[in-house]
């Protein structure tokens, strides 16, 4: 595939560096040290307004939602930027934004552009205890018609920042025979309606505080003006989501880790010495680069083309499951290197090596296990035949 950056996008990828550097990577020892909460009460808001200032915000968003319009690829070449240092950039990455085709224009006033102005955030709620890599054949979250309400009764599991959310996105089974093939539906339950209850977290060694949540549905009364996308349409919509703004951001984070692990890995290498020599001199360490090095340029060749080709209408799932699993494996590899090469000190918390660790080895379960997308990709291969 023949394609290059516009000239808007590589200046889009510039300013994400250039804020990475100036405003990011200076605050990540405090960051490293401290925490999420402590840091960001104190620089969220100054972050955010300089994301809006400098419209990386929604950069990725359609103009009719005041972005530039730069689609899939932009927001990979932000994402492999902003995931270059373990301090978050606020920006608009929320899961609202990948739904806004599927908007009715009260759901836009209501929904939609309260998230795109930063007032409000979402969570997406797919995943339960007993359906994980089977939702469509396991999902047990049933919505029953009652009127013009929908009664919600289930249990979601690792649910993102549901504790930030105003608002959840959930899929739940509205045709038991018909399930995955238009039997789940997609609704909006607003934080605050009786019988919806975050209860509790789920502590995860991605972070220090609980970033996944379960959340509880007990006969839950959502009306039909919240029914996204259409009755029925719910699974297809999650499939979207996992597809474009799961499996190929996750790429992205991916291959932003593994760049800023291998500039630490050189810089490491020419400075630290040993019986009198540069570990750089070392032909173990060398080689060691050399594979991060190598799995980098396979990553961003790829994730770049399969971007492109979603940008242009085209089907992208195969290349979204093989980048969500070859990413994944190749930053866990590629950041066990770097820590080995920083020796002790690539175990600290001083640097944000074992946070990249704990990120790449979590997205090999996230978003779909590596089994699963071996699956997909065995399908794809042998058809369904293949099982």
């Amino acid at each position: 595939m023949d394609f290059r950056l516009t000239e808007e996008q590589e200046g889009l990828q510039r300013l994400a560096r250039q804020i990475v550097q100036e405003e990011l990577m200076p605050l990540e020892p405090r960051f490293l040290e401290e925490g999420r909460d402590d840091l960001w009460s104190e620089e969220y808001e100054r972050l955010k307004r300089l994301s809006m200032d400098t419209g990386l915000w929604g950069a990725h968003l359609p103009a009719e939602f005041g972005g530039s319009g730069m689609g899939v690829l932009g927001k990979v070449l932000l994402l492999e930027q902003f995931f270059q240092t373990a301090v978050p950039f606020p920006w608009c990455a929320d899961w609202m934004d990948a739904f806004l085709d599927d908007c009715n224009e009260d759901q836009k006033q209501r929904f939609a552009w309260p998230v795109v102005r930063g007032e409000k955030h979402s969570c997406f709620a797919q995943t339960e205890p007993n359906a994980g890599s089977d939702p469509g054949g396991m999902m047990q979250t049933t919505a029953v018609r009652d009127g013009d309400n929908w009664v919600i009764n289930g249990t979601k599991f690792f649910v993102s920042w549901a504790d930030k959310a105003d608002f959840a996105l959930v899929q739940a089974v509205t045709d038991p025979e018909k399930r995955q093939r238009g039997g789940i539906t997609m609704f909006i339950v607003e934080k605050g309606t009786p019988g919806f209850a975050l209860k509790r977290p789920i502590p995860v060694w991605v972070s220090r505080k609980p970033e996944q949540f379960e959340l509880v549905f007990d006969n839950c009364v959502v009306p039909q003006a919240n029914v996204l996308g259409g009755i029925g349409r719910g699974f297809y919509m999650g499939q979207k989501i996992l597809t474009i703004w799961d499996r190929l951001e996750r790429a992205a984070w991916m291959l932003g880790m593994m760049q800023r692990a291998l500039d630490m890995c050189i810089g490491w290498s020419k400075q630290r010495v040993t019986f009198g020599r540069p570990i750089a001199d070392r032909q173990a360490i060398q080689w060691m680069i050399v594979d991060i090095w190598t799995d980098i340029q396979y990553l961003r060749t790829k994730l770049y083309e399969a971007a492109w080709k979603a940008d242009q209408g085209q089907d992208v799932r195969m290349e979204a499951s093989l980048l969500k699993y070859t990413g994944a494996q190749w930053a866990t590899r590629s950041l066990d290197k770097a820590i080995q090469i920083h020796g002790g000190i690539g175990e600290t918390d001083w640097l944000p090596l074992t946070r990249f660790y704990h990120i790449a080895r979590h997205a090999r379960i996230g978003g779909g296990t590596d089994e699963i997308h071996k699956m997909v990709l065995a399908r794809f291969l042998l058809g369904r035949n293949a099982r």
